[in-house]
C-alpha cells in the first residue's frame, strides 16, 4: 500500500483506513464471500455490533478483524464479544481474546472495569446494537460545585445559576498516595471550600480522568499505588461518599475527556464533538448528535491506528500501532530520535517534549517534521475514528498542540483531509477564549440535573 503522504520518520507508517478500504475493495470483487458479525456488549445490557464480509480461508481475515474488535472494544467497551462467522476464523478469535492469547491484557482490563468475567461468544445470533444516549451537562440552575480532579492538582469552582463565584486550583499528589484518605480528604476539602460560598449546594459535578461506571471508579491513574483491596473498599465509591456530605444532592462523575468535549459544546453551541487531548497520553471525549454521550469508554489510546506489526510497542497494554505513540508527547519522543534530535534521556518526558517545543519554537527544520508527521498521522486517523463516531468538529488540545508545532499539526492534517478523504467535512478547532471561559469548572458543575 502507497501512501499519498510519505513519512520520512516513519516510512513503515500503515493507517489502519487505508488498510480496512483495501481489505473491503479486495473482498468486494472476489467470486466468493460470507459476513462476520460480532458485537460487543457493555453494561446493562448496552451492545455495539459490526458486520463485515470476508473471503472465506483468506489469511488476512484474522489479523483484520482482531484489529477491529480491540479497536471497538476501546472506543466502546465490553466484557462479553458475541461472534458469527467461518469456523478458522472464530477459533482463532477465541484464543487471541483469552487470558492465554495475545490481547490477554483486554481481557483482564475489561473484565475489572465491568466487573464481570470476559467472554467471547460463537453463536449464529449476534445480537443487534443497542445504543445509549445519554444526557450530560447543560443544568446551570441553582447552587452547584464542579470539580476536576488533576494528577497534579485538583479545581473546584462554586457555580451560581451558570455563574462562577469561587475558583481555586490546590496542588496534590493523588498519584503517588497508597492511603485512600488522602484522596478523600483531598476531594471533601475542595467540595467544602466551594459549599462555603453558596447558601446551599444543590448539585455536585466531578470530572476526572479514568473510567466511572454509574458514579464509581472502575480505573483511574489517580489510585495508581492504591493496592486493590483498599481500592476496592475506600475509593471505587469515593465520589458517592463524599457528596454525601452534602446530604442526597445529585452527583454525576464523567471522565475528563467527556467533559472537555462538553464544554466544547457549551461553547461551540453544537454537537458531534470529538475531543482529543494530546499530553502524557490521548485523552478522548464525544458528545453526541443529541448533545449526550454515549457511555462509551473512548480511550483511543489503545485503539489501533497503524497496521504495522513492528510499529512501536505501547509498554502498559504490550500492543503495537496504538494511538498513545501517536497523539502524544510519546509520539513527539519517538519521532526526535528519528529525526535526529538527542534528548537527554535523563529528562521526564514532559521535559523532552519541551526540548522539541523550543527548538519548534526557533524553526528548526527537524522539529518541523516532527509536527508535520503527527498532523498527517492525524489527518489520516480522523476517518477511521468515523467508523465509530459521527464527527463534525475535532477539538484539538493538551500540551502537544501548544505553540506552533500545533499550528502545523493542524495545518497538516487539514491538508491530509482534503486531498485524501474529500468525503470528510471535519472542522478541527482548538479551545478559543470563550471557551477558555466556559471552561471545565462550569462543565463539570452542569453534569447532573438537580431535583
Amino acid at each position: 500500500m502507497s501512501l499519498k503522504y510519505n513519512l520520512n520518520l516513519d516510512p513503515k507508517f500503515q493507517p489502519m483506513v487505508m488498510e480496512l478500504r483495501e481489505f473491503k475493495a479486495k473482498v468486494a470483487k472476489a467470486a466468493e464471500k460470507t459476513t462476520v458479525s460480532f458485537c460487543v456488549e457493555r453494561n446493562n445490557g448496552y451492545r455495539y455490533r459490526y458486520d463485515l464480509d470476508v473471503i472465506p480461508g483468506d489469511p488476512a481475515n484474522v489479523k483484520m478483524v482482531e484489529r477491529l474488535l480491540k479497536s471497538i472494544l476501546w472506543v466502546v467497551g465490553g466484557y462479553k464479544i458475541y461472534i458469527n462467522g467461518p469456523k478458522d476464523l472464530t477459533d482463532e478469535i477465541v484464543k487471541i481474546f483469552s487470558m492465554e492469547g495475545s490481547r490477554a491484557f483486554d481481557v483482564e482490563f475489561m473484565s475489572r472495569v465491568y466487573r464481570n468475567k470476559f467472554e467471547v461468544v460463537v453463536t449464529e445470533d449476534v445480537p443487534a446494537s443497542v445504543e445509549a444516549s445519554i444526557k450530560v451537562g447543560g443544568h446551570l440552575d441553582g447552587c452547584r460545585i464542579g470539580f476536576d480532579a488533576g494528577g497534579s492538582d485538583r479545581k473546584v469552582s462554586a457555580v451560581v445559576n451558570g455563574e462562577v463565584i469561587y475558583s481555586e486550583e490546590v496542588v496534590w499528589f493523588p498519584k503517588t498516595n497508597e492511603d485512600p484518605n488522602y484522596h478523600y480528604e483531598g476531594i471533601l476539602d475542595s467540595f467544602n471550600r466551594a459549599a462555603s460560598k453558596m447558601p446551599r449546594v444543590d448539585a455536585i459535578g466531578v470530572s476526572s480522568a479514568g473510567i466511572y461506571i454509574d458514579n464509581e471508579v472502575r480505573v483511574a491513574s489517580l489510585f495508581v499505588k492504591v493496592p486493590q483491596d483498599k481500592f476496592d473498599a475506600e475509593a471505587r465509591d469515593i465520589y458517592i461518599r463524599a457528596a454525601k456530605q452534602f446530604g442526597d444532592v445529585p452527583l454525576q462523575v464523567v471522565n475528563d475527556g467527556d467533559v472537555t468535549a462538553l464544554a466544547g459544546a457549551l461553547s461551540l453551541e453544537d454537537t458531534k464533538i470529538l475531543g482529543i487531548a494530546m499530553g502524557t497520553s490521548e485523552a478522548v471525549g464525544y458528545i453526541n448528535t443529541d448533545g449526550n454521550i454515549n457511555g462509551w469508554l473512548s480511550e483511543l489510546a489503545f485503539v489501533p491506528v497503524d497496521y504495522n506489526e513492528d510499529a512501536m510497542v505501547d509498554e502498559w497494554s504490550g500492543d503495537y500501532g496504538c494511538g498513545v505513540k501517536y497523539f502524544s508527547q510519546d509520539g513527539v519522543i519517538k519521532l526526535a530520535k528519528n529525526a535526529g534530535i538527542e534528548l537527554d534521556e535523563a529528562l521526564s518526558p514532559a521535559e523532552k517534549l519541551k526540548v522539541v517545543q523550543g527548538l519548534m519554537a526557533n524553526d528548526d527544520p527537524r522539529a518541523k517534521e516532527i509536527y508535520e508527521t503527527i498532523g498527517v498521522y492525524l489527518g489520516y486517523t480522523i476517518p477511521y475514528y468515523a467508523e465509530f463516531y459521527d464527527i463534525k468538529y475535532l477539538l484539538l488540545l493538551g500540551r502537544v498542540t501548544s505553540g506552533k508545532g500545533g499550528d502545523l499539526i493542524i495545518e497538516k492534517a487539514n491538508e491530509v483531509l482534503k486531498e485524501v478523504f474529500p468525503e470528510f467535512n471535519v472542522q478541527i478547532t482548538t479551545p478559543d477564549e470563550k471557551m477558555r471561559r466556559v471552561g471545565q469548572s462550569i462543565a463539570a458543575a452542569s453534569l447532573p440535573a438537580t431535583k
